[in-house]
């Protein structure tokens, strides 16, 4: 890579990585730690076909999916998180339950996250979801309605309306 390549990768970075890393985190339930490892791999090979990728931004998303999908294959092991608490009255109810959905997607397993995330936060259809999880679109559906249906037991002050991947539900 030529310095001004190296340049525009930088400045790709610098610009794009903190919508990235949010991606990252909700994809890996919330685990800090992971959601680093993932942006970093998902970004060190970009890096390395940096001069024939034309959308960085598309690139770099799909190569997130797709390390998450690899990473899940070698573990299949849901992970658990503590309870979530009620949110109270004082004005904190916002990130609490920001808070409440982060531990409640935790609880989920690997490609019920993905599903969840890629549907509803990422704003996929239904048909690119599948394609990118190696999947039919049938088994996403069915995939995110059981996931919802999870989502909602571990967490009932999902059940309210709120708001879940930034769309009202009742």
């Amino acid at each position: 890579m030529d310095a001004a390549e190296e340049r525009r990768f930088r400045d790709f970075v610098s610009a794009r990585s903190p919508a990235l890393m949010r991606l990252a985190y909700l994809l890996t339930g919330g685990d800090q730690h992971a959601a680093e490892d993932l942006l970093q791999a998902a970004l060190a090979g970009t890096a390395a076909r940096w001069r024939t990728v034309e959308e960085p931004e598309a690139y770099v998303r799909r190569a997130i999916y797709r390390q998450q999908v690899s990473w899940w294959r070698r573990r299949r092991e849901p992970t658990f998180a503590e309870p979530p608490e009620r949110a109270g009255d004082d004005g904190t109810s916002g990130v609490e339950l920001r808070i409440v959905m982060r531990r409640a997607l935790a609880r989920l397993t690997a490609r019920q996250r993905a599903v969840l995330v890629l549907r509803y936060y990422e704003d996929l259809p239904e048909a690119e979801v599948a394609a990118i999880l190696g999947c039919s679109v049938g088994t996403v559906r069915s995939t995110a309605h059981r996931s919802l249906a999870k989502l909602r037991a571990h967490a009932p002050e999902l059940r309210e309306p709120y708001t879940i991947f930034g769309e009202a539900r009742a």
